[in-house]
């Protein structure tokens, strides 16, 4: 049986919040924090660069990271690179791809900041870029994408799950049809891993990128970014670390992933983002997503049953609920949430305009559910939202 209760005592801060904002960071777990502050008391060292025994063991310690994210997703770890969130690993693909003047990029609207605006500012360099509309329910089609190729399409970049519909989106299919036209396939997994079994194996998309401090557990600034063949780039960040051989005019760089981790990398971040992946496994990633599922959807029904209240997304939604209230903006709902109740929710347009307009609303409430969140704080959030209608005029 899933123990919600016994989960929480590894997340002090819950005692003091009805935490609900867990799509713009998780709380991180005991054992995670203890890892980070272990790595800081008993062999600080930089990471491959000597031969001393802290180095030994930091090198060690952040290589068994990697194995232990690689073994969770599904892949080789010499194709499994860190980076600082999701952001990052987006933007790497972004400037370290070959693009030609004329190629063709295909995303959607439903997109954080982080994976649309990268390919908007290629169209500096020329390369075109087309955008498709989700439903009213925040789901993209995925006839729609094929249809958005032309013969100089070369990748489709996609989220898995939205981050303001909490929407899941068929990206298996979506990879498939993208392969069979040739196109290389991005999914941005902020949202899902964590939140999800991920097999990335069977997904085949040939980039995957995800943030270490959302569904992971880990701490902030850490990510990770999968790219199936490492060959097809040359990273925009070269450095220390990066390379085997320098000359006065030329270097050699190392192979993956080391050759796309330039400098001294967030080591104990590292090493805590990989106890925490080993605290996810442990509980199970099945019995996570099945929880979150219900909590978000229960939520969802239960706001959707009070008049002045619009709640957004697809009914079989995951972990997300955006609402608004009828005559209040977003972030005073979310002020008042916090100050009468302690309840932690986020308002806006969650660093996704162009979706947000497409609703024609200016933004939402989010509230997003993790492993340790209750049917009790459900009842506390609905009662709180109830409690707004004497505000509405």
């Amino acid at each position: 049986m899933y123990d919600v209760y016994g989960v929480r005592e590894d997340f002090p801060v819950l005692k003091d919040v009805v935490y609900l904002d867990n799509s713009a960071t998780t709380q991180t777990p005991i054992p995670a924090v203890e890892a980070m502050i272990d790595y800081f008391y008993r062999y600080a060292g930089n990471y491959g660069r000597g031969a001393h025994r802290l180095a030994r063991e930091t090198t060690n310690r952040y290589e068994d990271a990697r194995e232990t994210v690689a073994r969770f997703l599904n892949v080789e770890s010499s194709k499994t690179v860190f980076t600082k969130n999701t952001t990052e690993g987006i933007n790497l693909i972004a400037n370290s791809y070959p693009w030609e003047v004329e190629d063709h990029i295909v995303t959607t609207l439903l997109e954080h900041h982080s994976n649309l605006l990268p390919w908007l500012r290629l169209q500096k360099m020329g390369v075109d870029v087309t955008v498709v509309n989700p439903d009213s329910k925040g789901i993209i089609d995925t006839s729609s994408i094929e249809n958005a190729f032309t013969e100089k399409t070369k990748l489709v970049a996609i989220t898995q799950v939205s981050n303001v519909f909490g929407s899941v989106q068929d990206v298996k299919s979506i990879t498939k049809v993208a392969h069979r036209n040739g196109i290389k396939a991005l999914v941005d997994g902020a949202q899902s891993a964590g939140h999800m079994p991920i097999n990335l194996k069977d997904l085949d998309c040939d980039f995957f990128a995800t943030a270490g401090h959302k569904g992971l557990l880990g701490p902030q600034g850490t990510g990770v970014l999968y790219v199936k063949e490492p060959d097809v780039l040359e990273s925009a960040s070269v450095g220390g670390g990066t390379v085997s051989d320098v000359s006065g005019s030329n270097y050699v760089l190392e192979p993956s992933p080391a050759c796309f981790e330039a400098g001294t990398p967030n080591i104990p971040g590292v090493i805590g983002l990989g106890r925490a992946v080993e605290y996810v496994e442990n509980i199970g990633i099945s019995e996570i997503e099945a929880h979150d599922v219900k909590l978000s959807r229960e939520a969802a029904k239960r706001l959707s049953e009070l008049e002045y209240v619009e709640v957004y997304g697809p009914e079989d939604r995951t972990g997300i609920v955006p609402f608004n209230v009828k005559g209040l903006h977003p972030h005073d709902v979310a002020l008042i949430l916090d100050q009468t109740r302690r309840i932690c929710v986020r308002s806006g347009h969650h660093c996704a305009i162009p979706i947000t307009r497409f609703l024609k609303v200016n933004g939402t409430v989010r509230a997003s559910f993790a492993l340790y969140n209750t049917r009790e704080e459900v009842d506390i959030l609905v009662n709180a939202v109830s409690g707004l209608k004497a505000l509405i005029s």
